[in-house]
């Protein structure tokens, strides 16, 4: 006994935050295994590859979600993707709080840890509105979606449908029970705005939601929360207008739709990628310019703290704003009449360059163990590293090795980059000193 409690004490944050989802994902590949949770026999990896993008909140698949799960296989799925959003640890801590259970240190810093938090203080509070908000955002676009797809669906299949598509959205999964996802819905306002609106929500981060309760002011926001709300606001314009001129004649996405709808379906795309994998337009069938635009798109990704992965928006912004000091001599980054710390920029500039090695290293090996278009193989990779979930249409082609590697490769983009270094990194402290050499670079 005391020999396990030693073990559990020296887990460190990360390590306790990778076995939870593994644990997540153990469970529901046998979960999703039993009889009553599939229509016809399902293969262990199959079972695997679609637990574990659930568990991370990504969406590929590579068998029909609405076709090869009865409701009780697309109940796990689901609460799969809730755990796997909120963070399972994060939901237990929270429960004991609910019964009255006092949080210890260690687990605070492990909520500090998972939530992205520098300290721990205050994680408590963050917790329990982040529980609140959850609640009543799901719940408010529940109701709106009953509204709609009840009449069309039927009480039963309209509420499953409204409960599963509202906590997929939040969560930025975009798993769907539908074949098409939301290409039926693609002329649809409310469907539009009430999933783009839950997507964009869950993936602000739930630091800036704090931030926006505690302080109504721009003024008093913090510097964070700045730069994700203009930042997001930028992107998202930005990203509308690339899509909607770059597609605006092609017959197989917008092209043949009216300029509202045009414009309407626009936005969903371009909102989609940096966080859920739902699309009401077929993405096989884009311009490639489109696609690599997209792949830009999910490798950035949402809100630090929140249920979108990617190397985070607030990360590029940091990057940009370094490398436009040092274009204009001036000695440190400032934004808002703040200036941005060499640490965050050190730290900011290894998570970029440890995404790009890891998309390079998989979209390599992807290459090899398949025959599918370079771009499709590297739209692919950077959507499970993105936990996306947008798809050319290659998934359920791919090899054995290649779902493997996808699998992996999820699993990597939900703990992030730097959190899976520290992870299998050995802490390392030394007090030596050495003198500084000067290298060439550029």
């Amino acid at each position: 006994m005391n020999k396990i409690k030693n073990i559990l004490l020296t887990i460190s944050p990360p390590q306790i935050l990778a076995f939870s989802f593994l644990a997540i994902i153990i469970i529901g590949t046998l979960l999703l295994k039993l009889p009553i949770s599939t229509t016809a026999s399902l293969s262990w990896l199959d079972a695997l590859f679609t637990a574990a993008s659930a568990t991370t909140v990504t969406g590929l698949i590579v068998v029909d979600t609405a076709t090869e799960f009865t409701r009780i296989g697309q109940t796990f799925i689901m609460i799969m993707i809730q755990l796997g959003g909120i963070g399972l640890m994060t939901f237990a801590l929270f429960t004991l709080l609910v019964i009255g259970r006092k949080i210890t240190l260690k687990q605070r810093l492990f909520l500090s840890d998972s939530l992205n938090q520098t300290h721990p203080g205050g994680i408590i509070r963050l917790v329990k509105l982040m529980m609140i908000f959850i609640f009543v955002v799901e719940a408010s676009a529940f109701f709106v979606l009953a509204i709609v797809w009840v009449p069309t669906y039927g009480w039963s299949d309209g509420l499953f449908h409204s409960i599963f598509h509202t906590i997929s959205a939040f969560n930025n999964a975009g798993f769907s029970t539908w074949t098409n996802n939301l290409m039926d819905h693609v002329t649809d306002p409310i469907v539009n705005i009430v999933i783009t609106f839950l997507f964009i929500i869950g993936g602000l981060g739930f630091t800036v939601i704090a931030d926006l309760k505690s302080h109504r002011r721009w003024q008093t926001l913090s510097l964070h929360t700045k730069l994700t709300l203009v930042g997001a606001l930028i992107l998202n314009v930005v990203s509308i207008f690339v899509i909607f001129f770059i597609e605006y004649n092609n017959p197989n996405t917008i092209g043949t739709l009216s300029e509202g709808n045009k414009l309407l379906t626009s936005y969903f795309q371009a909102v989609a990628p940096r966080t859920a994998g739902f699309n009401t337009i077929d993405i096989g069938s884009m311009e490639d310019a489109s696609l690599l635009y997209i792949i830009m798109l999910m490798f950035i990704g949402g809100g630090t703290g929140s249920t979108a992965s990617g190397v985070k928006l607030t990360t590029i912004i940091v990057v940009i704003l370094a490398t436009y000091a040092f274009l204009t001599s001036k000695a440190e980054p400032v934004i808002f009449r703040r200036s941005i710390p060499i640490e965050i920029i050190t730290r900011s500039l290894s998570i970029i360059s440890l995404g790009i090695i890891v998309v390079f290293s998989f979209t390599f090996l992807l290459t090899i163990t398949e025959e599918a278009p370079f771009l499709s193989i590297l739209f692919e990779t950077v959507s499970a590293f993105g936990t996306v979930g947008l798809s050319t249409g290659i998934t359920g082609s791919l090899s054995t090795i290649g779902r493997l590697l996808i699998i992996l490769l999820m699993f990597i983009g939900r703990l992030g980059p730097l959190t899976m270094a520290f992870l299998l990194a050995r802490p390392h402290k030394t007090h030596i000193r050495y003198p500084k050499g000067n290298i060439f670079t550029g």
